[in-house]
Formats: C-alpha cells, structure tokens, sequence
C-alpha cells in the first residue's frame, strides 16, 4: 500500500473540517468537479449559480400572506371587486384546514383543484373562487414566491347558463303597488329603475339623482358603480318616466333611502314575496327588464347598450324569456 501524500492528508482534512462525514464531503466534492467538467473554475461557479437558484426557490410566503399581499394590490378597485376578494379568500381559509400555512411555491394544480371544490359548491361559484385564486397566485408570482401560476392549469368549472324565470304582469302590479304603499312610496324610484330600465341592485344602491336627467331621459351609470367598470347611458322609458314624476330629489342625494336592503326586502315582503314560500329571485328585476324589452323592441344590439353588456351572447342564453304580445303591451304601457 502506498503512503498517504501530505496534499492528500490537507484534502482529508479540509473535508472533515466541514463537519460532514468523509464520504459524503468527498461525494459533494466529486459532483461539484464532474458538474464543472473537471474544472476548478466552473466547479465553483456551478456551485455559485446554484446556490443562487437555491435561495430564488426557499424564498416563498404562506397562502395567507399571499392573499394579504393580493389584497393590498387590489386597493384601488371597486368596493364591490375588493368585497367579493375578501369574502372568497376567506371562505377558502375557512373551509380548508391548513391551507393558510401553505407555501405558495409548493403548491400544485392538484392542489389548487382539490381546495376549489372543498370550499365550494356550485360550478359557478368555483368559476368565481378559481379566478380569485389565480389573482392571488398572480401576485405572488410577481413577487417571487413561486415560479409559476399553477391555477392556470387548473381547468375552467362549465357553468350551464339555464333562463331565469320573469315577473308576470300581476306580480309586476303586486310589487309596484307595495312600492308606491311602503312609507310615502320612498322606495318607489328605485324599483321602478330596475324594473323598467335593467339597473342592477348594487348599481341603483349608488345612484344620485344628479345622474338621472328627466329632460334628456336617460341615466348615467358612472363606470366606478358598475359591474363591469364601463359607464352608460340607460334610457327612462315612459312607464319609468311617470313613476319618476314628483320624486326628483336633491342633486347629491341617492336614488335609495338609508338602510335600503331592509326596505327593499320589507317591500317584497308586502308585495308577496316569502323566503321559503315564495322566495325571491337575484336580478329577477333586470331579467324581466331585458325580455319585455327585446319582446317589444326586437334588437340585441340595443338591449346589449342599455344593459351594459359586452356582447349579446349572455342575452341570447341566459337572459331572455319569451314573452306574448298582450303580455307586453301591458308593461309597457302602465
């Protein structure tokens, strides 16, 4: 056997000073030589790069932080946007045990799928809960928490869109004249202006009579109040018109009175709707609106403006109920 040279007792030493056992020193040490092609050089700066690249991949937050840190982006959107961000996070924290500690960079589309259907029920609130999630996974990507975006993989939820049932012309009088009897008929305005012109709910809460020009008849939905962040013009149609007359208030006072959901809900009540008898149907007011419209106008393409849509596609399935002539003739002509 030959004798240990002194360059090879200074290596043995060099690679017990690392703490490690000899062996697996001198494993690290041979793949680092063989990564660098048998050059000191490049041995050393694939370890560099690599302990660069290492660090990039530690460096991660949890899901939590992740959704803290996407909300702070979101600040300057609509109340609404910035709500429905919070209100979804928070139902996914809630309903999947450990997901807030997560580390982003570790999660998968499996992952990001199995936490979607935990937390929700319908396809189209997983539709909804999957593009928040995106958002959140998006600033984490721009912060580098992680590399990449793993909801992208995560396959849309098919919503079946299916017509909503509208309001028949005795319901229609029932809910008018609940309006006009509740407290002075304060809550009239409002009701006629989703009926008769397709307001939406959260739209109507935020209007000001300021926006409503009885002289042009139109009213202008400011782009910051609706749903999809453009303004329109909305057209008061006659039976609107004369349901409007002698309730113009002052410029900067809102279309619905304070505390206007336990009105609205007090005024359907009377009118006849019941939570488990009879219950009332989401945006039922804006559905009748646009299929009593297209009964007796006949165009898409102007339902589409005054409904602020950006095509006629969901008209055409979800929207739209056929309606008979008699039947809209007494709509419009109230």
């Amino acid at each position: 056997m030959r004798e240990i040279t002194d360059t090879e007792i200074g290596a043995l030493e060099v690679l017990k000073s690392t703490g490690l056992p000899i062996l697996e020193a001198a494993q690290v040490a041979y793949a680092a030589v063989r990564a660098g092609r048998g050059r000191v050089k490049r041995a050393m700066r694939c370890i560099t790069a690599g302990e660069a690249e290492l660090r990039r991949q530690e460096r991660t937050v949890s899901f939590a932080k992740a959704v803290e840190a996407a909300t702070e982006a979101r600040a300057g959107r609509r109340a609404r946007t910035q709500s429905d961000f919070r209100y979804i996070t928070r139902r996914f924290m809630k309903r999947c045990p450990g997901l807030a500690a997560r580390r982003v960079r570790n999660m998968t589309p499996q992952d990001c799928a199995g936490y979607i259907e935990a937390a929700f029920d319908t396809p189209r609130q997983r539709q909804k809960a999957r593009l928040v999630m995106s958002g959140v996974f998006s600033t984490a990507r721009r912060r580098g928490w992680c590399g990449e975006n793993p909801v992208a993989q995560v396959e849309r939820p098919q919503v079946v869109e299916q017509p909503i049932a509208i309001l028949e012309p005795e319901e229609i009088r029932r809910l008018l004249q609940a309006a006009r009897e509740y407290e002075g008929g304060k809550c009239l305005p409002a009701v006629g202006m989703m009926l008769y012109a397709g307001i939406r709910p959260h739209e109507v809460a935020r209007l000001q009579w300021a926006q409503v020009n009885l002289r042009e008849r139109s009213i202008c939905i400011h782009p910051q109040h609706s749903k999809t962040g453009g303004a329109r013009l909305v057209t008061i149609h006659p039976p609107l018109a004369k349901l409007l007359q002698g309730s113009q208030q002052p410029p900067e006072q809102r279309i619905c009175p304070p505390q206007w959901p336990q009105h609205w809900r007090r005024v359907r009540r009377r009118a006849g709707w019941q939570r488990r008898l009879h219950p009332w149907t989401p945006d039922v007011l804006r559905h009748t609106f646009a299929s009593y419209h297209l009964s007796h106008f006949r165009s898409y393409a102007e339902l589409q403006l005054e409904m602020g849509h950006r095509d006629s596609a969901l008209l055409r399935t979800r929207y739209v109920s056929a309606v008979q002539g008699k039947k809209t003739e007494r709509f419009w002509k109230r």
